[in-house]
């Protein structure tokens, strides 16, 4: 007996964990669905709490270096402290809440060459190692996005990249602790004037906040330099507005301002109303990974924080937790 509770306080014999969705695919805003099977080990167990949590990978500076770690950044309990006998087996469902600001992870079908994001269930078990399982799941942008992302595409971006990076933009309401830059080559009627473009969305219930970094080209007495351009759109302008002529209003704008560096946090910020007209300048920038994000992770605790790198390859890097989520979109 002595030896048997020895084992399963290594997890030998213990309870097993097996999270079913109902759809993996969803969007900001919405809810996945699904239920948390257990099925009971050789011996009774107590069980402590079940929950569940979006994890993802972000990009973190610090000094002169860049590494990616993964991080749990929305939470929920699906079930309290509960005695689970031998071989028992429960399906307990759930209904976790989608953030709105969840970063987009799947385009046209296609995952975005750079993005992860998977479900974690954690069940901790008393006196014995947590039992944890990893589903992958798809964020499907919300009609605001799409038109934005079709704008893009029908002026000639090429897609390059998407990330998360960890920190705040300046001025931009955020509840998450990092932001997504989709990442283009810059279409050839650009080309002159920027190399790259750099799209985020932050998105809420009412709108979204539509960032936009241009890496400008140095000219032969001018260094190269970034500019920076804010936009705020309603969702219900969605589908009611031709966004090509918009966005390339949007670029235009950004692009003729004298470039902000990052460091200062200058830039332009409009309001979207009728094509070609936006509001005054503002600004805007980047806060990085300094006091702002380490705040913003404490407060957070647990679902904030970095997953140590143990996890990094259970989570996203073939595990029997989980499976190679895979990059679609590369060129």
């Amino acid at each position: 007996m002595v030896f048997k509770k020895m084992l399963s306080a290594f997890g030998v014999g213990g309870p097993s964990v097996d999270t079913v969705l109902a759809n993996p695919n969803t969007r900001p805003g919405l809810a996945l669905d699904g239920h948390v099977n257990l099925v009971g080990g050789d011996a009774p167990a107590r069980i402590e709490q079940i929950s569940v949590g979006l994890v993802t990978r972000v990009e973190i500076e610090g000094g002169d270096t860049e590494y990616a770690g993964v991080m749990e950044f929305h939470r929920m309990p699906v079930s309290g402290a509960f005695e689970l006998a031998p071989k028992q087996q429960l399906a307990i469902p759930f209904q976790l809440p989608v953030p709105w600001e969840t970063p987009v992870t799947d385009v046209y079908g296609q995952r975005l060459h750079g993005m992860t994001m998977g479900l974690r269930t954690e069940v901790a078990v008393a006196r014995a190692v947590d039992k944890s399982d990893l589903d992958q799941v798809s964020v499907h942008p919300l009609p605001i996005h799409e038109r934005i992302l079709d704008a893009f595409q029908a002026l000639g971006f090429r897609f390059k990249h998407a990330d998360l990076e960890r920190g705040h933009i300046y001025g931009v309401p955020q509840t998450l602790p990092f932001y997504q830059e989709i990442e283009f080559f810059a279409a050839p009627q650009y080309a002159q004037t920027v190399t790259e473009v750099e799209l985020t969305f932050v998105t809420s219930q009412q709108g979204v906040e539509v960032i936009l970094e241009c890496d400008k080209r140095g000219g032969f007495l001018s260094a190269g330099h970034d500019a920076f351009g804010r936009f705020s759109v309603p969702h219900s302008d969605a589908t009611r507005t031709d966004w090509t002529p918009v966005v390339d209003g949007w670029l235009r704008e950004t692009t003729s301002r004298y470039g902000s560096l990052r460091a200062q946090g200058f830039g332009g910020q409009g309001h979207y109303g009728a094509p070609g007209h936006y509001g005054a300048p503002g600004h805007h920038g980047r806060r990085g990974p300094g006091m702002g994000g380490m705040v913003a992770g404490a407060a957070l605790g647990v679902a904030g924080g970095l997953v140590a790198g143990e996890m990094m390859e259970d989570a996203f890097g073939g595990g029997d937790d989980g499976g190679d989520f895979g990059d679609f979109g590369e060129e």
